[in-house]
């Protein structure tokens, strides 16, 4: 089974940025459909950005010119670059991998991913 493993989290001034990083297990020749979700605390998890295995992008409108998802020369990774961090991105960002023959659609629903990383810990201070 992958395993998705989340870093690069911490705690910014509002106007900060941070990068974190996605890591699979291991590498394999299968596609896969990459995504980043995130969940404050008392509301429901909620999509942020991803990428198809064809590369095409999706950001929800609340990131979007402020975030950009990207992956690694190595397939087993990926990114999300924060810049103009708000107190509003306070929350756990969760990384996301949806195994797929080849996807040319961005997948922006927690049901379409299969895997899922524990999540790294987000914070802005206003």
């Amino acid at each position: 089974q992958v395993q998705l493993v989340e870093s690069g989290g911490g705690l910014v001034q509002t106007g900060g940025s941070l990068r974190l990083s996605c890591a699979a297990s291991e590498r394999t020749s299968r596609y896969y459909d990459m995504g980043w979700f995130r969940q404050a605390p008392g509301k429901e998890r909620e999509f942020v950005t991803a990428m198809a295995s064809s590369g095409r992008t999706v950001y929800a409108d609340s990131v979007k010119g402020r975030f950009t998802i990207s992956r690694g020369n190595a397939k087993n990774s990926m990114y999300l670059q924060m810049n103009s961090l708000k107190p509003e991105d306070t929350a756990v960002y969760y990384c996301a991998a949806h195994e797929a023959r080849y996807s040319t659609v961005v997948p922006t629903t927690i049901r379409a991913y299969d895997y899922w990383g524990q999540g790294t810990q987000v914070t802005v201070s206003s």
